[in-house]
């Protein structure tokens, strides 16, 4: 049984969590870690972590890049994987990550989909090919409480895209503030927010005569759950570094 503490379990990303979590038989949230305790969670939900008596295999952070620090620093101090799920974290942060996969399995992703990691791979595969011909652009859809624009997941796709380029694309966010025609050296990168659209990543490779486009629809969250709980599983007692869903599609 891998004993997993939920940071964030009362957002959310960890309530869906806890429910796909009791689909596993091999998995187990044994203890939450939240400001607040709703009382609604059948497991002890603690708002000082030095407070947790329970023993922990595994922690994930779905929760706030204001936590990020004291859920690392608990991580390192107890020797716990952790696999953190948050967005919006800053670069300084990331080197945080970085640093703390010397000493502990660090898993990280802006989107835990197995599906939208697959698409950035054929992203990646198309603007290598596409390159000399086609305009690209970036379109992402979320819901209107999202706090981050543009997404995580839009700018890891347009990395992705721009490490296979010869010529480096520069990233053009909206074009309301330029007067001015494209130019062939970039990328544009929209976000929409409203309702409650969950998330939706659009990428146009935009041609002479043809238009070519690659897309991801987010349902419901549980696909971000589902690909939580399926990295805790490939962490557990993996070697000290620094993971991604690239290395949890390559095994399975």
């Amino acid at each position: 049984m891998i004993n997993i503490l939920m940071s964030g379990c009362n957002g959310k990303m960890g309530q869906v969590i806890t429910r796909l979590s009791e689909q596993y038989g091999d998995l187990k949230i044994t203890a939450g870690f939240d400001i607040f305790d709703s009382g609604r969670n059948s497991y002890p939900v603690y708002s000082n972590l030095e407070q947790c008596k329970e023993a922990i295999d595994v922690i994930i952070d779905f929760s706030n890049p204001d936590a990020l620090e004291n859920i690392m620093r608990f991580a390192v101090e107890k020797k716990i994987p952790i696999i953190v799920a948050t967005t919006g974290i800053s670069q300084n942060q990331k080197k945080l990550l970085d640093s703390a996969s010397g000493t502990i399995p660090v898993f990280f992703s802006v989107n835990m989909s197995l599906g939208v990691n697959l698409v950035i791979d054929l992203v990646r595969k198309a603007a290598r090919i596409l390159e000399s011909n086609f305009d690209i652009e970036i379109i992402e859809k979320h819901h209107n409480q999202k706090l981050d624009a543009p997404s995580g997941t839009a700018l890891v796709i347009a990395d992705s895209i721009n490490s296979v380029l010869e010529l480096k694309q520069e990233y053009v966010y909206d074009r309301h503030s330029r007067r001015k025609k494209r130019s062939k050296s970039e990328i544009g990168i929209h976000a929409v927010r409203g309702g409650t659209i969950v998330g939706e990543h659009s990428i146009i490779f935009a041609g002479n005569d043809e238009v070519i486009e690659i897309r991801h629809s987010a349902m419901s969250k549980d696909i971000f759950g589902t690909g939580a709980l399926r990295a805790a599983k490939f962490l557990y007692r993996k070697a000290p570094g620094l993971y991604d869903m690239n290395d949890l599609i390559a095994e399975e």
